[in-house]
């Protein structure tokens, strides 16, 4: 499915500012025949950062006081791998690509240590594999809801289980919690949502099955088959879509995603595992 997306970002520079932002499309095997256009103003040439592994693409700005914009258009079609639920199993630690470990351990805003036992008593009895992630982004919507501006850029994954709300990245958070606590390796993904209204940057996340990374949401506000990546990381704080140091006012933003041949929406497909990666790259660059 081809997509046209993009985003425009404002802001209000008050003294110099760097500005580091995570907004492009990621360069995968399946994000087929990309094309983008990124412009700002005032026109200032980006650093370039390309992170080792994940792919993460990374600009970086120096802006100086007074108005400051990007604007970014892509064109990409959307490939999706698609598989029966049921025959997706986990893989064995012992089994692991060693670099999958960041994914295992416990992060900044995903202490999945702190959440093991209820985790096991939770989840413990589930079939292995994708049906068990799948029972967990079950008891997630069931059991938090969604509330915006009920959590901060400071939540954890354990005060929403506290707390009981949160929004799309405290859904994901919390996901990766029980995943990790489970043995399953979890991260955090940043995309353009398909369906999702209003338009936004969405976290999703993925789990490490059957030597591939699966697309989960908790949320169920948008097609799994209609998320296409921005970046990954072991929880938000490496994935965010813009990282300002100094001062400055955000301003409008504006996030768009259709598809390029002007069809509706389909109904989000909550039967088939979905996967945008595939095993040559999440077995050797996780």
């Amino acid at each position: 499915m081809k997509f046209r997306l993009g985003c425009d970002l404002a802001y209000q520079v008050t003294e110099e500012t760097v500005f580091i932002f995570n907004v492009e499309v990621a360069k995968l095997p399946r994000h087929i025949g990309l094309t983008e256009t990124l412009s700002v103003s005032p026109s200032i040439e980006p650093l370039r950062y390309v992170a080792p592994g994940n792919g993460n693409r990374y600009l970086r700005y120096l802006a100086s006081p007074g108005p400051f914009s990007l604007s970014y258009s892509a064109e990409v079609d959307l490939d999706v791998y698609r598989a029966d639920p049921t025959t997706v199993r986990e893989t064995d630690i012992r089994d692991l690509p060693l670099d999958a470990l960041p994914y295992l351990l416990p992060s900044r805003f995903v202490p999945s240590d702190r959440l093991a036992d209820f985790a096991l008593k939770e989840f413990g009895d589930f079939p292995r594999g994708h049906m068990r992630v799948s029972a967990i982004c079950s008891w997630i919507y069931q059991n938090i809801d969604y509330v915006r501006g009920s959590s901060d850029s400071e939540t954890t994954a354990t005060e929403i289980l506290i707390q009981r709300a949160g929004v799309c990245r405290d859904f994901a958070h919390l996901g990766i919690a029980f995943c990790r606590a489970l043995g399953i390796p979890a991260r955090l993904v940043s995309c353009y949502a398909f369906g999702l209204h209003p338009a936004d940057f969405h976290a999703v996340f993925e789990a490490y099955l059957d030597g591939r990374w699966w697309l989960f949401d908790g949320t169920r506000q948008a097609a799994l088959d209609g998320l296409v990546r921005i970046g990954v990381g072991r929880d938000a704080a490496e994935i965010a879509f813009a990282t300002p140091f100094g001062n400055m006012e955000p301003g409008p933003i504006a996030i768009r995603i259709e598809r390029a041949d002007g069809q509706p929406e389909p109904e989000p497909r909550t039967t088939e595992a979905i996967s945008t990666e595939d095993p040559a790259a999440s077995g050797g660059a996780l």
